[in-house]
């Protein structure tokens, strides 16, 4: 409907004495805050500051040249310095059902300027000293909401990971095992592998500063992997595949699943050899120590390392050859990087670093999130006081659980399988709500509440709209046989699944699921109130009212999809 109002908008501010084309018109156009104020509405301020006239005389002028109504409006008012627009609500809401029922399950789909292009989006790169923590549950939920939003607008995309499974990191790991572990193997009946490989790295920084020996195994470890020393190379295999067998239950069980997995221990060596040639090349300095850096002060990012003095490489090193082996070994078209905002600086150096060695990079993308906080305050995986990933999971759900037995008896597989769900929903919702630029705490009580913004909530509204199109007896219906004129509750849940094409693309474009996630719970909580305002079955309003609802349980299935939440018809 932008797209009508700037159409007939634009000829008349021209007449006005300036000109603006659709597109800036239609990023000027508002949504109201009541629907009593119109469905749509054009501020004239800007144009004010431009004609030198009050935007309130400008408003009025505009509508005056307005002769006829435009196709789709019943009415456009004056309000002070705004033109407020007003649908014909009926035959809007009678298209918008009658479009969305018809879809099937492709209402509000676009395409992108890359659709039928191929897009790799990395997540959540994991290094292999630790298990699976909160802040990587925010990074796949992000990475697989816009894995699926990036599908949405008919883009082919391939979901990597990178697992750093070499560097100093991993051989503090690997120091504190040869120092304690004393060839000790994972119980798994009590402790997952990851966990048992994370607890050495946890004891190295708690040891490292009476056992001053900790410290220097680990770099001696670093060298020796380097040069293929088959005793080190043993043991890093043995702890790394106890964390990646870790890692990948998490994934199961939190619904990842990678297409391609990269390992940094096979793409170290080629990195190293695009900085060597970098130095030949003139781009790249080596310094009398052995060490080669790049000098970035133009820039504004100073002098970077690139290799250190005995010959050992860094994470930019291998990201500089990472980056060339996905466009020539798959073909991508765009490259989207999932990673914290505290590898902000890293990455603005290696898109830097790439343009000097004459690579492309309009599309690398670099989709920095904020950070996950605890109420209790920051965490810190050095001294152990990480949110463990699968802890968390199980935290949840077993809150879910009590939540569930005090509503209905369910078997034990039922109340399992039906808990996870509500978990990882509820989990994942609350991960995604927040602006995902932005730090967030996480509450994992907070997040179960099946009454507030949460993912459970919008299961609840789901399962209540499946419930009230399960007790129909005839199953089809005509919209249009019982409707004279909309109740307010109606044209305003209308009115939100019609901004759901606006919303998704939106999201797509800024890269951020948060703006699905919010759309959804205001559409679930506007949802609601209609159902207690407005009767469904049995009403004089039967068919049109069903329809509404279908067309609630198609959206917001749609959305719960797009977010990586799996709707449930019954809670």
């Amino acid at each position: 409907m932008k797209e009508v109002i700037s159409s007939v908008l634009m000829p008349l501010i021209k007449k006005e004495g300036f000109s603006m084309k659709k597109e800036e018109i239609e990023k000027l156009i508002e949504i109201p805050p009541s629907i009593d104020m119109g469905d749509y509405a054009f501020p004239c301020f800007y144009l004010a500051s431009k004609l030198k006239s009050p935007p309130s005389e400008i408003a009025l002028s505009i509508r005056a040249s307005i002769k006829k109504i435009p196709e789709g409006f019943k009415e456009v008012q004056t309000q002070g310095p705004y033109l407020n627009f007003f649908l014909d609500r009926k035959k809007v809401a009678l298209n918008l059902l009658n479009e969305i029922l018809s879809s099937k399950g492709s209402y509000g789909k676009f395409d992108s300027d890359y659709k039928g292009k191929t897009t790799m989006i990395e997540f959540p790169s994991p290094n292999t000293n630790k298990p699976l923590h909160l802040g990587h549950l925010r990074n796949m939920t992000i990475g697989e909401s816009v894995s699926r939003i990036s599908e949405f607008a008919g883009e082919k995309v391939i979901r990597a990971n990178l697992n750093n499974d070499r560097g100093i990191h991993i051989c503090k790991s690997m120091a504190a095992y040869k120092f304690y572990g004393k060839k000790r193997k994972p119980n798994l009946k009590k402790q997952k592998s990851d966990h048992f490989v994370g607890d050495f790295y946890v004891m190295f920084n708690k040891k490292y500063k009476q056992n001053t020996k900790l410290e220097l195994e680990s770099h001696r470890l670093l060298q020796k992997w380097e040069e293929q020393d088959k005793s080190v190379l043993a043991l890093w295999r043995k702890m790394n595949k106890w964390a990646l067998d870790g890692f990948k239950e998490t994934y199961k069980k939190f619904q990842i699943k990678h297409d391609v997995e990269f390992f940094e221990s096979e793409i170290y060596r080629s990195g190293k050899e695009i900085v060597m040639k970098g130095v030949q090349d003139g781009i790249f300095i080596k310094r009398e120590d052995g060490s080669v850096m790049v000098d970035l002060k133009k820039e504004g990012f100073g002098e970077k390392i690139l290799l250190r003095g005995d010959g050992t490489s860094i994470y930019m090193t291998q990201d500089l050859y990472l980056a060339k082996l996905k466009q020539k070994a798959y073909k991508i078209d765009k490259s989207i990087y999932v990673v914290g905002n505290e590898q902000n600086y890293h990455f603005q150096v290696l898109f830097t670093l790439l343009k000097k060695l004459g690579f492309n990079t309009d599309e690398l993308k670099h989709l920095s999130y904020g950070m996950v906080n605890l109420p209790e305050g920051r965490m810190k995986s050095r001294e152990g006081t990480i949110v463990d990933a699968d802890d968390l999971i199980k935290e949840v759900q077993n809150l879910v659980k009590k939540e569930l037995k005090s509503r209905d008896k369910l078997s034990k597989k039922q109340l399992e399988d039906k808990s996870l769900n509500i978990a990882l929903a509820a989990i994942k919702y609350i991960l995604l709500r927040v602006d995902t630029k932005k730090d967030m705490v996480f509450n994992p009580k907070e997040s179960i509440d099946f009454e507030g913004e949460t993912g459970p909530y919008l299961l609840y509204s789901y399962a209540r709209a499946c419930s009230i199109l399960s007790k129909l007896k005839n199953k089809t219906s005509d919209s249009e046989k019982d409707l004279k004129e909309l109740d307010y509750k109606e044209a305003e849940l209308v009115k939100k699944l019609e901004d759901f094409k606006e919303i998704a693309k939106k999201s797509f474009i800024e890269l951020n699921p948060s703006i699905i996630a919010n759309y959804s719970y205001q559409l679930s909580k506007i949802f609601n109130e209609f159902y207690h305002a407005c009767p469904v079955i049995g009403s004089e309003k039967q068919y049109f009212r069903v329809a509404l609802v279908a067309s609630f349980k198609e959206v917001l299935g749609k959305s719960l999809t797009l977010m990586g939440i799996e709707p449930m018809e019954k809670m």
